[in-house]
């Protein structure tokens, strides 16, 4: 049992209930490292939160086990097994009986682990309490799977370990309904108007199309470093990372067909780990494709941004992707659902409200068809905010922007033209 921590006033409780959890708790939560977790319950219900949290795609890595037995069940297993990274327990006592608890189970406890407390007292005394005697989270029951795994993700962010960035992964629910272009679109203004740090990573590796969008043309990219084997590292990522302006990187495609692209997701993944670690905001622009590595990618992304045309098939589709979300995603929020090419002349068209009610989502931003701003966009390697900065599309992408990182209003300064232009100017002066 941890006894390194002073008790530290500036810290507060984090008490919240299942139903109370919110997107700060689901930001907090990301995907654990390969650690050992073992939790002991008192009651079915955290149990039963605890199990959820066991199933969830972000302690996937970690090896976890939920049993019943509290504080006694735990004192008894660590006299004579060794000690996990984390150990969560559950108890409803309280004063001098819970520190008789916490008593006995440090004397079989290895320093280095964790505790964390699940308590059914709302006492902020009691809390402080017990930090100072080394216990490193108290939660209030009951709680959500979400709240559990946060305060995971927590302690290893307050031992100075780099905090992951958060992924966003973009996807068609067809092929050519203008997925990349809105991927791009966004990113640019996550780094321009929401003013974060964030890299784009083309995964569609034979027929990717970022460089073309931004007009760049990096020799190296995503494909050197999925199949780098043994070299790749945060170093060699950080190297064939292209930068677009001062807050936006670049991991293009090599879109070419001069080889084959047969690859898993254990060779997408590392690369991916190493991106969130190098930037607050990672945007996956996705392949219409299905397979093993698509899926599992799709699956292990923070957020994800459906992108569909207001047709039968694409409403098919999307349908079955947000059902699919649903059941393997339970503790994330919905996917964000981005309505583009709407306004066709002459196609018939599902209306927008329509659209979202069969998908019961609500949605995140609708962008008409526009083929002048959006060909000369593309034929000129800009955004659309760049083309046309009050255009209704780029207030779209601003809108989406927003929704997806939970700020209401962009930070005061952001996308001036100025600051685009110096941006630019910064690197033509580098070379790039």
């Amino acid at each position: 049992m941890t006894l390194a921590h002073e008790f530290d006033d500036r810290r507060e409780p984090q008490f919240e209930a299942p139903q109370a959890t919110n997107d700060a708790a689901r930001q907090a939560a990301t995907l654990l490292p390969r650690i050992s977790i073992q939790a002991f319950c008192e009651t079915r219900d955290v149990f039963g939160a605890l199990e959820e949290a066991r199933a969830d795609r972000r302690t996937s890595r970690a090896q976890m086990s939920v049993q019943m037995g509290g504080i006694g069940a735990a004192v008894d297993l660590y006299a004579d097994s060794p000690t996990p990274n984390i150990v969560i327990l559950e108890t409803s006592a309280t004063g001098d009986r819970l520190m008789q608890d916490l008593a006995a189970l440090a004397d079989v406890c290895e320093a280095e682990t964790e505790v964390i407390i699940i308590g059914h007292a709302n006492d902020i005394m009691l809390y402080r309490q017990l930090l100072s005697r080394g216990v490193s989270e108290y939660l209030v029951a009951p709680i959500g799977p979400v709240d559990a795994i946060a305060a995971m993700c927590r302690l290893y962010a307050q031992e100075g370990e780099d905090h992951a960035g958060r992924s966003v992964a973009v996807i068609g629910a067809k092929g050519g309904v203008g997925a990349s272009t809105v991927a791009h679109n966004f990113a640019w203004s996550l780094s321009q108007d929401m003013m974060k740090n964030v890299a784009i990573a083309d995964l569609d590796l034979p027929f990717g199309t970022a460089g073309l969008d931004f007009n760049q043309d990096p020799s190296q990219g995503i494909a050197d470093a999925i199949f780098a084997g043994d070299r790749l590292d945060e170093s060699l990522i950080d190297k064939l990372l292209w930068k677009c302006t001062d807050r936006l990187s670049l991991f293009a495609a090599p879109a070419t067909l001069e080889r084959d692209y047969d690859i898993d997701f254990e060779s997408v993944e590392p690369v991916i780990d190493l991106l969130r670690g190098l930037v607050p905001q990672l945007v996956l622009d996705m392949p219409h494709q299905w397979n093993a590595w698509t899926r599992q990618t799709l699956m292990a992304a923070d957020d994800i941004v459906i992108v569909a045309a207001p047709d039968l098939g694409n409403l098919r589709n999307a349908k079955n992707l947000v059902d699919l979300l649903a059941q393997h995603r339970r503790n994330d929020r919905e996917p964000f659902l981005v309505l583009n090419q709407i306004g066709i002349p002459k196609r018939p068209e599902i209306s927008p409200q329509e659209f979202a009610g069969a998908l019961n989502l609500d949605i995140a931003a609708e962008i008409a068809f526009e083929p002048q701003i959006f060909g000369m966009a593309a034929n000129n390697g800009q955004m659309i905010s760049e083309t046309q900065a009050n255009a209704k599309a780029a207030d779209a992408f601003r809108t989406l922007a927003r929704a997806v990182v939970g700020q209401s209003d962009a930070p005061r300064g952001a996308n001036s033209l100025i600051a685009q232009l110096m941006d630019r100017l910064k690197l033509s002066k580098a070379g790039k």
